[in-house]
């Protein structure tokens, strides 16, 4: 009986997995959890606010962010329940000249620590237990640095005793336990994504984008190991970048395209460029040699699409699920359109494959979906938020 009990323990623990930070503990939005089913039936939900972050979900509790009444406000629920464990709410601007506005980037959990940088440069440490506030500071105030034009969108990294933000041409880090200033870099506009942890060339170091280019940057100093141009309509270089070997890649939209670099020298080289893949901001996930993304704008005729990771080449595309997020679990793509249909699809290089196509929310939905624990949590730029269970 015992050994039958562990059995099953062993199994439920295999099944599951926390998401903790923006796109997952890999940082390439995909899971190793795999999935009960393919059928979604929703276990409750909230309204935060207005706003596009997605969630992030560790020891029970999954957090995330929105806007309302002139306030953003940081959530911590219940995972399993939904019920509110803690909020904490400051005075920001809505920020809706381009569309609706509300809040951005994902809250990191880490080390028993919730992390949150808003559009403005708010960036605050709590206890992710409690909602206590361990330090909070105006980052972007501090540093002096632009504020893009749709405000600060990457979710802080944790790395080492440094929380790293997409703060400045190159970034900023401070302490991760006090939020003192231990660098920062040229005021110019930074880019939406989020600081990208890689080792290239046996050196750690982070991946940042600004307006108009890619870089490797040292984590311990702030010095730029390396930069490749990329210059973007309006400097949305904003989808992140994804490693495999020594190749890196990097995607826009506004007809922008993508491109595959090779860092096994000092200075990146493209390996291929092209315009079949355009990731406006919602990043693609690499399986087997395959990339799968959304393909170009928002309000446009975007489409799902596959390519070859290596050569760039285009396998297929599904118009019919338009603009959309992705993640991956268990061979799968867990995709969430624009409009509200959550879509799971066997990973497959040979062609589109939906298994199950379930409406779960109205409105404009950008935001990626994730993954956690046996539950999907999705929401809409309104601030409707649903926890589906995976049957």
């Amino acid at each position: 009986m015992k050994r039958t009990l562990f059995l099953l323990a062993a199994a439920t623990t295999l099944q599951a997995a926390d998401w903790p930070i923006w796109r997952g503990p890999n940082h390439d939005g995909i899971s190793n959890e795999k999935l009960a089913g393919t059928a979604v039936k929703k276990v409750w939900g909230a309204q935060i606010g207005t706003g596009f972050a997605s969630f992030a979900v560790a020891a029970g509790k999954v957090y995330t962010t929105g806007h309302a009444d002139g306030k953003d406000t940081v959530f911590c629920f219940d995972a399993a329940s939904g019920k509110e464990v803690w909020k904490h709410a400051y005075a920001a601007d809505l920020g809706d000249k381009y569309y609706e506005g509300g809040t951005s980037a994902t809250p990191t959990i880490a080390d028993g620590k919730a992390y949150h940088l808003s559009r403005w440069g708010d960036l605050i440490c709590f206890d992710a237990a409690t909602g206590k506030i361990d330090w909070q500071k105006n980052i972007q105030k501090e540093t002096g640095a632009d504020i893009p034009d749709w405000g600060f969108a990457g979710s802080p990294l944790v790395l080492g005793n440094l929380l790293i933000v997409n703060v400045g041409k190159a970034g900023t880090a401070v302490e991760k336990a006090t939020g003192k200033m231990v660098w920062t870099s040229d005021k110019a506009s930074s880019g939406y994504c989020t600081p990208y942890p890689i080792t290239a060339n046996g050196k750690a170091q982070v991946v940042l984008s600004s307006g108009r280019a890619y870089k490797g940057v040292d984590p311990t100093n702030g010095s730029v190991l390396w930069e490749h141009t990329w210059s973007t309509s309006y400097g949305v270089n904003a989808a992140d970048p994804i490693l495999s070997g020594t190749q890196l890649f990097i995607s826009s939209g506004y007809n922008k395209g993508c491109a595959l670099l090779d860092l096994a020298s000092a200075e990146p080289k493209e390996v291929w460029r092209n315009r079949v893949m355009k990731n406006q901001f919602n990043s693609s996930v690499l399986i087997e040699g395959h990339l799968y993304g959304s393909d170009g704008d928002e309000g446009k005729s975007a489409s799902l699409k596959c390519i070859d990771f290596a050569t760039g080449a285009e396998k297929w595309t599904a118009p019919d699920v338009g603009f959309c997020s992705l993640m991956a679990a268990d061979g799968k793509l867990i995709i969430m359109t624009a409009k509200g249909e959550l879509i799971i699809a066997k990973a497959s290089e040979a062609k589109f494959e939906p298994i199950s196509r379930t409406p779960v929310l109205t409105g404009r939905c950008w935001s990626t979906p994730v993954l956690a624990n046996g539950h999907i949590y999705v929401r809409n730029a309104a601030g409707d938020m649903v926890c589906l269970a995976v049957q």
